[in-house]
Parts: structure tokens; sequence; C-alpha cells
């Protein structure tokens, strides 16, 4: 092998393929997508799902990154489907990006709630369909400023009925930790906080971090629900200006 087949050789190691699964019951539009991603270097489809109920089964069997989740389908749906994913330990490393034509607040909110990183619309643009199964994988979270401070105030704040929260596992957290948590809430990036908070951005990577991990949290979509699900965020947010708007 030369040099150059060496130094390529690596790249390809450094950048490893993600692997996506479709979900949508338009053969057409999983059809478009798949032509797509598999054009894309670091991007390939595994499998096509026509329902909820196979999304699951080929989800469980593949354990892609990422799975491209249609909310409309028959029999099972991409909410309920969603839900199943997430709640399965076993796939605890997959993240779901739900894909919907019509982007209504409740649907983002019941999304949030069944585990999902992130919402698109159908109508996206190529490249930032790309740049957000790439940043879903990652563990980002889709959830603009504005987004979150609608969505979550309306829906997420209220608990839904016969909902259970645990505001013990709150006890875990430094109050630092309980502050990143917060802030994470009203939807501000790392960066943002880390200019806010007058500390480096790894730092604040590194507490939100430690946050997930002591509340189980998947990424920083489920973060915002426990915020807002305890409280938490309501009771810090007084102390700080309000985010600004984009």
């Amino acid at each position: 092998m030369t040099r150059s087949d060496t130094g390529q050789a690596s790249s390809r190691e450094a950048s490893p393929t993600l692997r996506v699964l479709l979900a949508d019951d338009q053969a057409l539009l999983r059809g478009a997508f798949r032509t797509l991603l598999d054009s894309t270097h670091d991007i390939t489809v595994v499998d096509e799902a026509g329902d909820g109920a196979q999304a699951v089964a080929l989800t469980r069997q593949w354990r892609p990154d990422v799975v491209l989740m249609d909310i409309q389908m028959p029999g099972m749906d991409g909410l309920a489907a969603t839900a199943q994913i997430c709640a399965d330990p076993d796939l605890i490393a997959t993240r779901v990006l739900i894909l919907t034509t019509y982007e209504t607040d409740e649907h983002v909110a019941q999304a949030l709630r069944a585990g999902a990183s992130g919402f698109i619309s159908k109508g996206i643009d190529t490249n930032d369909l790309i740049d957000a199964i790439r940043s879903i994988a990652a563990g980002d979270t889709l959830l603009s400023p504005a987004a979150t401070r609608s969505l979550v105030t309306r829906f997420l704040a209220t608990p839904a009925i016969g909902e259970d929260h645990d505001h013990e596992q709150l006890a875990a957290l430094t109050p630092r930790e309980r502050e990143m948590v917060a802030l994470v809430a009203t939807g501000l990036s790392n960066l943002e906080i880390a200019d806010r908070m007058y500390l480096s951005p790894f730092t604040v990577r590194a507490h939100v971090q430690r946050a997930m991990t002591k509340l189980h949290a998947r990424d920083r979509a489920q973060l915002v629900v426990i915020a807002y699900q305890t409280g938490l965020a309501h009771s810090v947010r007084t102390q700080h200006e309000p985010p600004r708007v984009q």
C-alpha cells in the first residue's frame, strides 16, 4: 500500500459512515431520500420501512445511527414507533429524527415526549437534511431557541395526564449542573451558554454531559423535557435575562 493509499484509508477510518433507516409510507419519497443520502460520502441507508411496526423491527435488526421517521403512517404511526425505539435499552445509541409534512406544535411536543432528538419538514433543503442527520447522529438536537420556548412552554411544562415526574432525579445534580440543564432548556447552544456564564465551551460541555449521564438522558432534547417537567427551567430562568429570539 502506498503512502497515499494509507492516508486515504486513515481518512475513511476517521470518518465512519452514518447508518440511516428510512421510515415513510410513501415509497417514492423513500426512494428519493435513499438516492440522496447514498450519494453522500459519510451516510448510507441500511433499509426502508413502510409503517411504524416495520420501522421498530428493522431498527432492532440493523441498529442504525439515525432513523428518519415519518409521523403519519398506517397502523402504528411514527410517534408510537419512536416511543418503542427510544424505550428499548438495546437501541440507546439510535437517534430518531422526525420527518413531517405539517410541523405543528402538538406533533413536535409529542415527538419529544416519545424520545425523538429533533424534527424536520419534508420540504427541507437537501443540504439541511444531510446536516440534520449528521447533527442528530452527533448527539445534538434540532430545536431552535424560539421553537424550544413556544413548544415546551405550551406542552411539556404541563405534565401529561397520568405522567409520573420523579423530582428526586434532580438531586444527583450539582448546583452548576442544574443551572446548565436549565439554560439548555432555553435552547441555547454550549457556546452561547459559555458566553453568558463566562465559562469555556469545554467546561459547559462537560457539565452538560455529566448531567445527561446522571439523568439518563439520551440527548439534549431529553434534557429539555426533564428541565420543564420537573420545573427546573422555570425556577432558574428568572435568574437570567431571556434568551435572544432568532
